[in-house]
C-alpha cells in the first residue's frame, strides 16, 4: 500500500496501524551492540535482575525506530522526501522482551513548504502501546511530504 500524498491528509487524522510487533531478546541484543550501547540494562540479564525493573529492558532508540517504521506503510512509504525531526521524545513505560507493541499516529499540523513548491510538512503525533494498553513511547515528528502536483 502506497503511502499518502501531502494533500490526502487532515489535520486531526488518526491511523490505527494494524501491523503488530513482538519485541525479542535478539532484537535488543543485536539492535545494541549495532549501536555499540554496552549498557548492562539491555544486555545483561543478571544485573538488570537487581535493578527496579527487574529484567532487561529493550534499548528505547530501538522503540523509536520501531514506532516510526510501523507508521510508514499506512502513512508516508514512497511519499516522503525527508523525516525533518523528531521533538517531544517519550519514553513513559520501559518495553521488555516479549512485549507486543501497535502503533497509533494522528496528524496534528499540515502547511505547504514556504520553499519547495508541491510539498508539504505534516507534523505526526506517534505513539506506541504495548498489549497492556500502556503507552511505552511517544514523539512528535515532522515529514517533509511529496504532493500530487
Amino acid at each position: 500500500m502506497p503511502g499518502l500524498y501531502f494533500e490526502q491528509f487532515s489535520e486531526g487524522q488518526v491511523f490505527e496501524h494494524s501491523w503488530t510487533r513482538t519485541v525479542t531478546e535478539a532484537d535488543n541484543v543485536w539492535f545494541s551492540s549495532m549501536t555499540m550501547n554496552p549498557a548492562k540494562l539491555h544486555l545483561d540479564a543478571a544485573y538488570a535482575a537487581t535493578t527496579e525493573f527487574g529484567q532487561p529492558i529493550v534499548n528505547s532508540l530501538f522503540t523509536l525506530g520501531l514506532m516510526i517504521g510501523m507508521s510508514v506503510n499506512d502513512t508516508t512509504y514512497g511519499t516522503t522526501v525527508a523525516n525533518l525531526g523528531m521533538e517531544e521524545v517519550r519514553f513513559p513505560k520501559p518495553v521488555f522482551h516479549g512485549d507486543t507493541l501497535h502503533v497509533r499516529s494522528t496528524v496534528l499540523s499540515k502547511r505547504p513548504s514556504r520553499s519547495r513548491p508541491g510539498q508539504g510538512i505534516i507534523e505526526f503525533r506517534h505513539e506506541a502501546i504495548n498489549q497492556r494498553d500502556e503507552v511505552v513511547a511517544s514523539c512528535r515528528r515532522s515529514a517533509l511530504m511529496l504532493g500530487r502536483s
